[in-house]
């Protein structure tokens, strides 16, 4: 079932905030599809306009160039993530079995129990898998980093930070560890796909599970503990 959500994202990523119009909303379903389907480098603002029969100006209304359009639906995706996690934890006691919900949910987004309207959350995951470190290692990422460009990702990376502290206080690097779940399960859902030699996972028929074992033992290692389900 559909249900409203409406991501507060920085209003300096967009000329025109998309989910407030259906030309917006065709805008962002859109450029999703296109994207995984041809890729980033391949993508053009005059392909995304003859996708959904409208203008190229039309689009330009919305995004100043595709750069922030995709830093956009990244962020889109990251406060998603996050929402879910507050979701999924907020009435949960134990910080471990927080951590493996968190992990879960970084790994795999097919265990949604809700569903946005205009975004493919599961072919969104897959753009932020192959395409996510293209929106920051840039030349302009520090004036980006002060504009706020990646608040909800630092706020994503916070959360689940917040979750190691709370299972081990004294661990010295939560924040380190938070952020390197994050990077490793796309590099390694990555890996998996098209560089199998630098990973030992193996996704099959879209089963993410090995990769989801592998951050679990990764961080409940370093932590020095282990999660018994």
């Amino acid at each position: 079932m559909a249900v409203t959500i409406q991501m507060q994202l920085n209003d300096k990523l967009y000329l025109r905030d998309p989910q407030h119009t259906k030309l917006g909303r065709r805008i962002i379903q859109y450029s999703i599809l296109l994207i995984d389907e041809i890729g980033f480098e391949a993508f053009t603002f005059k392909k995304l306009a003859e996708r959904i029969s409208s203008t190229e100006a039309s689009v330009y209304r919305y995004f100043e160039n595709k750069h922030l359009l995709l830093v956009y639906l990244l962020c889109w995706y990251w406060e998603w993530m996050k929402f879910r996690i507050d979701y999924h934890t907020m009435n949960i006691d134990d910080p471990k079995r927080k951590l493996k919900i968190a992990i879960q949910s970084i790994v795999d987004t097919t265990r949604r129990n809700t569903s946005i309207e205009f975004v493919d959350e599961d072919i969104l995951h897959r753009i932020v898998v192959a395409e996510s470190t293209k929106a920051y290692h840039t030349k302009e990422v520090d004036k980006e980093n002060k504009d706020g460009f990646f608040l909800t990702y630092k706020g994503l990376s916070g959360s689940i930070a917040k979750i190691i502290s709370e299972i081990k206080p004294d661990y010295t690097y939560p924040r380190a560890l938070a952020s390197t779940l994050l990077e490793m399960a796309n590099n390694h859902i990555y890996f998996a796909m098209h560089l199998p030699s630098l990973t030992d996972v193996k996704i099959k028929d879209g089963d993410l599970s090995e990769v989801e074992q592998l951050l679990e033992d990764f961080a409940f290692g370093l932590l020095g503990c282990r999660m018994n389900m």
